[in-house]
């Protein structure tokens, strides 16, 4: 797929692993290394570390979920 759209279309790829990790999901270090020559000749890379945005949103819905729980918002019963 990647040779087929090599300089014909624009490709988005997403990984959390660093380029030097990628063998071990490809197999072949062959492999790896030509699948990333097409993909950086040409290249935009974004580098994002910070928080996940998913673990942010989880750990906000935890605890507005535990202040609905408090006693001052129970009903009465």
């Amino acid at each position: 797929m990647f040779s087929q759209r090599y300089e014909r279309g624009s490709t988005i790829v997403t990984s959390n692993l660093p380029f030097d990790e990628w063998t071990g999901v490809f197999a072949s270090e062959r492999l790896t290394g030509a699948l990333l020559d097409r993909l950086t000749h040409h290249v935009h890379i974004l580098e994002m570390n910070g928080d996940s945005y998913r673990l942010r949103q989880s750990k906000r819905r935890q605890r507005d979920a535990r202040a609905a729980d408090t006693p001052a918002n129970r009903p009465e019963g």
